[in-house]
């Protein structure tokens, strides 16, 4: 997150490291626009699998499933707006992470990183200008920013929707090797050790999503299963870390996400009231002269 100011800053940093090309490459905003759709109707399915199996699901998630028809509206449009071929006739930079994209494209991901999935209009004028300071865009350019701004905001949620899908999955694993601690201790609690070596053997990923699911699962489940806690705490101390500060970065993320998810979508709303013709008319230097 950057401030009024520091965008600006940014804007001025961006336009210096960003080498131009007009070269022809090969269409990569179309693919990828699709691809991302892919991801958000994956995620969406695996999470309404989950509620139909009365799981809790994360608050972004909730934010996805909710808002999900207007971010399958936002994909159609955005294809709609960006035929073939369209992105290829706009400058491109020639190196870096988003090499062969628009260099549009790259200032509107920046503006969307930065502002958290929050697109405000006064910091979007600051920082094209700031930017406009060391490299003039085109006008083309300019008329291409809210098309841009749609696909950027996609993109970051469907990097978000990646995270929820990873987590999910970690979640339910969690829950399946707490299903099978809880019912074999009920049993026979000298068993539950042969259990935890079980999933010792099967080296479940330790993230933070897996172990907040299984301590939420097993704590206040009675002593005998303080055993596969111990055996998480002990796995931990390879990493530094410890059971309360994954469980912490747990919370974290999720509140991250569900703000950057409602940024998001609150902002793919607002690039419909916008009056465009104004901005580029006040942005693009050749109006101005």
């Amino acid at each position: 997150m950057l401030s009024h100011d520091q965008l600006k800053l940014h804007g001025a940093a961006l336009a210096r490291t960003h080498n131009v090309t007009i070269k022809c490459t090969s269409e990569k905003l179309l693919p990828r626009l699709k691809e991302n759709e892919q991801i958000l109707a994956d995620t969406c399915a695996l999470l309404i699998s989950a509620v139909k199996a009365n799981l809790r699901i994360a608050p972004a998630g909730e934010w996805l499933l909710d808002n999900f028809y207007l971010i399958k509206e936002q994909i159609h449009t955005a294809i709609k707006h960006l035929p073939k071929g369209y992105s290829q006739e706009l400058p491109r930079l020639s190196s870096g992470p988003s090499a062969g994209l628009p260099r549009v494209y790259d200032i509107a991901m920046e503006t969307v990183t930065h502002g958290d999935g929050r697109v405000d209009p006064g910091n979007l004028n600051s920082f094209i200008e700031a930017y406009q300071q060391v490299s003039k865009l085109k006008l083309g350019e300019l008329w291409a920013i809210p098309i841009m701004l749609r696909i950027a905001l996609i993109e970051n949620l469907s990097q978000i929707g990646e995270k929820l899908s990873v987590d999910r999955r970690d979640r339910d694993l969690a829950g399946s090797w707490a299903e099978k601690m809880t019912a074999i201790a009920e049993k026979d609690s000298k068993n539950l050790i042969m259990v935890v070596a079980d999933m010792a053997h099967a080296n479940p990923s330790l993230s933070s999503a897996f172990v907040a699911e299984l301590v939420r699962c097993l704590q206040s489940r009675g002593t005998p299963l303080t055993l596969p806690l111990t055996w998480i705490e002990q796995s931990l101390i390879e990493s530094g870390l410890t059971i309360e500060q994954l469980v912490q970065s747990e919370a974290q993320l999720q509140a991250a996400n569900q703000l950057s998810v409602s940024n998001s979508i609150a902002s793919l709303r607002l690039l419909g009231s916008v009056d465009w013709q104004e901005f580029v008319e006040t942005r693009s230097h050749v109006e101005r002269i």
